[in-house]
């Protein structure tokens, strides 16, 4: 821990006034912002706006002392969600957002709730809602710039990367699984403040054990400083009686030292002293005036600007740095100490109040700083040295459509990826130079093998490889400066955090990259929340989820995935995917590394599978016409194996991924026993389902025409839905003609068994879904 005291502040006490002022106004600012939407706006849904004037009180010092005089237009800062107004009203003050904009709170076309990069009209840089992982956004945005600058000779540089964080957003583990992260240890780029104001949303946090968290982050190799008293109650601290002052504030319970913010100033001496004050400490309070003993009270580190910059100049380049800032929550508000402050709003007459405290008119809520003044002065020129040139796009990439290889053995659709990645390299050589690939410790068990081969282990530090004579070893990992795979440990939020920030370079720093995470499919609910956050925030990239489903038959329940496909189709802002066959995984696949790292591009997930399939079961066309005909129908969606007339089908079977053999196999059954079955191999059920939603629809959307030519509306037949995964993924086909429809598919955990015996347990197998056909076709 590195406590921070300066003496000699680097400001005049004239400069400090005029930080003062602008924070003064930052504070009214913030809190009328949120008043605004509460009670300056027509509101007749009986539903509260919200807000946070208290948890945005808290950070007004420490952000005011970045924004108006430390920050340089290469930094990225990310905020706190709930400070949200304070952001804004600092953008407002250096001219980055019109005051049209302040009313608009949580209104539509407004301002977010909580800063959102996309959403927001001012400059945000990163989106907070997601309380954790918005502070570790900015840890991977450093180490994606860093890859970026280890690949590309024209990336920008970087300033720090600053993350405002609450407290209680030290509980969240997304914190520490980033922490923990050996790589971490060497981003001296990396900044985190921690506005350590002792309270969450229910309570005063009895016991915030700050001690703890300074050994955690030391421990990871942070450097540690912690900034608990301003400089006037320290000078106190200095005279007779001041240690058994500074004694008795620090070790009362944080319940104590909120109540004391609550009482008359008259009464302060009285409480700290107690029963068992020294005559000394009696006659140190008995000494300072009311006021004076009330501001020293409340005169924490996180408040005093001096302080601040002090810290933020010295704090160590090489490794990251942790600040905790001790601060008040509500500072400055009636409501200040409040256990119960968390979204209280202040009252007419208390904002009135306010408006006087701050210099400013009630009736003018959004008035400028006056011209000429030595504030109004500050912000003009710290707008002008903060403004950021525009990111212009790099040259744009061609990837094909298609590698040219025939798939003619047979082959999982993991297998097939590490094959079409590895191949990239010699195929596409310049699209491959911007892919790169991460893992949770899973590289290998994923099939990015060959890849890694190619290309190398991505390496903040060239690391020697002590295996490169071992003859025996089939994977090289060898850690050089400009490799294109990066491992991180066994923590799937670690890898979406990274996934994120690697895929919006583009938008960044004018770089594309297109980023590619394998982990085992079972993990993809716990990788979901992160990884839809960045998606949120403008992040594109490729999720593979491998193996996936029961047919991981003897891995047992624990690694066998039931939901993911129908969380995939759920995703905003990324299609899923399942193909069967390894030709379709090169076509869908390629088209979704098209649609990522550009203006308008998606995510992708692909849910693949470690079973063999034989190729010749997707009846792949070899007529040049019909085989880009078959293409596209892949990238669609989906497409018709069978080379039945509809109108001569009596059933259709419906499948995709590695339960193609079953769906085909059961059409053989049924047209033993007489019945015409029609099979339809689906790569996207997203896709199929987005042009099911887009028939009839006033307008334009993003769905194609692939339903229609799928399941032709004039010939309606019983469906069969197959799916190792969840059924009701697919339920939504009985919706397209009106056709009556059997869903099989997985609702219960699955145990350890062979693959035809994980089939059976669950009635996928070739037998199940014939008889589903039958017991159709008879009602």
């Amino acid at each position: 821990m590195t406590p921070i005291n300066s003496t000699d502040p680097r400001l005049s006490s004239e400069d400090t006034e005029t930080l003062r002022e602008i924070s003064q106004r930052v504070l009214w600012l913030s809190a009328a912002i949120v008043d605004a939407a509460n009670r300056g706006r027509p509101n007749d849904t009986g539903v509260k706006v919200g807000g946070h004037q208290s948890s945005s009180a808290s950070m007004v010092d420490i952000m005011v002392a970045l924004w108006f005089h430390e920050l340089t237009s290469l930094d990225r800062v990310s905020v706190k969600p709930h400070a949200s107004p304070v952001l804004h009203a600092i953008n407002y003050l250096l001219g980055d957002l019109d005051a049209a904009y302040l009313p608009t709170l949580r209104a539509k076309g407004g301002l977010q709730s909580y800063p959102s990069r996309l959403k927001d009209p001012d400059t945000v840089d990163f989106s907070t809602g997601s309380v954790g992982i918005g502070a570790t956004a900015a840890l991977w945005a450093a180490m994606s710039h860093r890859y970026l600058r280890s690949q590309f000779a024209d990336v920008p540089v970087a300033g720090r990367f600053i993350s405002l964080l609450g407290d209680a957003e030290l509980d969240e583990g997304a914190i520490w699984e980033a922490v923990a992260d050996p790589a971490v240890a060497r981003l001296g780029e990396l900044l985190w403040v921690v506005d350590l104001n002792r309270q969450s949303l229910d309570r005063v946090v009895p016991d915030i054990q700050v001690q703890r968290l300074q050994g955690m982050f030391a421990a990871a190799g942070w450097q540690v400083v912690t900034l608990k008293w301003g400089r006037l109650i320290s000078e106190i601290f200095t005279r007779p009686g001041g240690a058994e002052f500074q004694r008795r504030l620090e070790d009362m319970p944080n319940e104590e030292y909120q109540r004391l913010l609550r009482v008359d100033a008259s009464e302060l001496a009285a409480r700290i002293a107690g029963d068992t004050g020294s005559d000394g400490l009696h006659e140190l309070l008995g000494s300072l005036p009311t006021q004076v003993l009330a501001d020293a009270v409340r005169d924490l580190g996180g408040h005093d600007l001096g302080l601040l910059l002090d810290t933020y100049s010295e704090v160590d380049n090489h490794r990251p740095t942790v600040v905790f800032a001790y601060t008040v929550k509500g500072r400055g508000l009636p409501t200040e100490g409040h256990p119960n402050n968390h979204s209280a709003l202040l009252t007419g007459p208390q904002m009135a109040a306010l408006a006087q405290v701050c210099g400013t008119d009630i009736d003018d809520p959004w008035r400028p700083i006056a011209p000429g003044t030595a504030a109004a002065d500050l912000c003009a020129r710290r707008g002008a040295a903060l403004q950021r040139t525009s990111v212009a796009q790099s040259t744009a990439i061609a990837i094909p459509t298609s590698l040219g290889h025939t798939h003619r053995k047979p082959a999982s659709t993991q297998a097939a990826l590490g094959r079409l990645l590895a191949d990239f390299t010699r195929d596409a050589s310049a699209a491959s130079a911007r892919v790169v690939t991460c893992s949770p410790d899973v590289a290998s068990s994923t099939n990015l093998g060959g890849w890694i081969n190619k290309t190398g282990i991505w390496s903040m530090n060239q690391r020697r490889d002590w295996f490169v004579d071992d003859n025996e070893r089939v994977l090289r990992w060898s850690e050089v400066a400009n490799g294109q795979h990066i491992e991180l440990g066994i923590a799937e939020v670690n890898l979406v955090g990274l996934l994120s920030e690697l895929g919006a370079t583009w938008s960044r720093w004018g770089e594309r990259l297109i980023p590619i995470a394998t982990l085992y499919d079972p993990f993809v609910s716990r990788a979901l929340e992160p990884w839809s956050n960045g998606i949120y925030a403008g992040g594109q990239s490729i999720l593979v989820g491998t193996p996936s489903g029961v047919t991981l038959a003897p891995e047992g329940g624990a690694h066998q995935s039931i939901t993911s496909p129908s969380i995939g189709l759920e995703q905003p802002r990324c299609i899923a995917w399942e193909p069967a066959f390894a030709q379709d995984l090169e076509w869908t696949f390629l088209h979704a590394m098209g649609r990522v790292g550009v203006p308008g591009g998606t995510s992708s997930y692909f849910r693949l599978s470690t079973r063999p399939i034989d190729p010749a079961l997707a009846r792949v066309p070899e007529n040049p016409h019909l085989l880009e005909r078959r293409r596209k129908q892949s990238v669609a969606g989906g497409y018709r194996i069978t080379e039945l007339d509809p109108s001569t089908e009596q059933v259709t079977l419906v499948g995709m991924g590695a339960i193609m053999p079953e769906v085909l196999n059961a059409a053989e059954v049924l047209a033993d026993q007489g019945i015409l079955a029609g099979v339809v191999c689906l790569t996207s059920p997203d896709l199929v389902f987005r042009s099911f939603q887009q028939r009839g629809a006033r307008t334009p959307g993003v769905g194609s025409d692939i339903l229609d030519m799928l399941f032709p509306a004039q010939h309606s037949t019983p469906l069969v839905t197959v799916i190792d995964g969840h059924p009701h993924t697919l339920s939504f086909l009985a919706g397209a003609r009106g056709d009556r429809i059997r869903c099989l598919g997985v609702t219960e955990f699955g145990q350890s068994s062979d693959l035809n015996e994980a089939y059976v347990i669950h009635g996928i197998d070739t037998g199940s879904i014939a008889d589903a056909a039958m017991s159709l076709l008879s009602r």
